[in-house]
């Protein structure tokens, strides 16, 4: 037994040969022109990944693409709109026909509204938008990239989620929080359909991050407080939470992991309490009760 077990460990720990490693495998990263998609990119590029990169900015993307390539791995690029299926089986097919295969797809591109308004008076129509692209094109990206990984007979879909799909809160977003519930239900579901063919479907779901699309809303609002008192770790998530993460997900290292919402949250999700200080986005009058907008 103590044999076996050396050998074992000797065969997943080794080196390349580590099931931890991405080295030779091809990712698709779909919202990779900035923020938390850029990140992605070069960290699979970094563990020795190929990648497609794809978002509708060809600009931006090139500026991805040197990131990726300055980490000695090939990168191309496909444009596309996540809420246009054929543009993301476009994305997927050019994977194939440039590197012959997709192991990791990475569902990244997302929106949200960060005005926080009262969902009474928010624009009724508002929440499509957040839904279109945060679920549908999650389940667009998810259905472009399945049929080929099921023919090769492996393939890791990693969603991008939230904390603020997970429950309810204070925080005022419906279109996403109800989108981001949607991708943990696919994530589920297709993890359990797809699992005896060897397609493995998780999600990460973060906490609030500091990244370039969300500083500005933490320095300017009072945010950084405020996660701060809901967060056991204390803190908001820094890029280098998400690293270990990902690389565990799209590596072999996961591989009887299927269906699964991993919290990236600094014990946000744990907790069964309520924010421990007044939201800095509400306003209370002198008797404790919620000043509410007029409807």
């Amino acid at each position: 037994m103590t044999d076996d077990l050396d050998q074992m460990l000797d065969r997943v720990l080794d080196g390349a040969a580590s099931r931890f490693s991405v080295a030779g495998k091809v990712a698709v990263v779909t919202g990779a022109s900035y923020g938390l998609g850029q990140m992605f990119a070069q960290t699979l590029a970094a563990a020795g990944a190929d990648l497609v990169l794809t978002a509708r900015s060809a600009d931006k993307l090139e500026e991805t693409k040197k990131l990726v390539e300055a980490r000695g791995a090939r990168a191309s690029i496909v444009t596309a709109d996540v809420r246009v299926y054929e543009e993301l089986e476009a994305v997927t097919q050019a994977a194939v026909d440039e590197f012959g295969r997709i192991d990791v797809m990475v569902n990244n591109a997302g929106i949200g509204d960060p005005r926080g308004l009262h969902s009474e008076i928010l624009e009724p129509e508002k929440p499509k938008e957040e839904i279109e692209t945060d679920l549908v094109g999650t389940w667009y990206g998810m259905r472009a990239a399945a049929p080929h990984m099921l023919r090769q007979g492996s393939g890791s879909i990693i969603n991008i989620s939230s904390i603020l799909g997970m429950g309810g809160h204070e925080h005022r977003t419906p279109g996403y929080v109800a989108a981001k519930a949607g991708v943990n239900m696919l994530t589920r579901s297709l993890g359990c359909e797809w699992a005896d063919r060897g397609v493995r479907v998780n999600a990460l779901a973060p906490n609030y991050f500091l990244s370039e699309s969300t500083r500005w809303m933490f320095e300017q609002s009072g945010m950084d407080e405020w996660v701060r008192s809901r967060t056991p770790m204390r803190r908001a998530g820094n890029n280098e939470d998400l690293v270990g993460p990902l690389l565990f997900l799209a590596s072999d290292a996961s591989s009887y992991i299927t269906g699964v919402i991993i919290p990236v949250d600094g014990g946000w999700s744990a907790s069964s309490g309520y924010a421990q200080q007044t939201p800095p986005f509400d306003g209370w009058d002198e008797a404790n009760r919620p000043i509410l907008p007029e409807v």
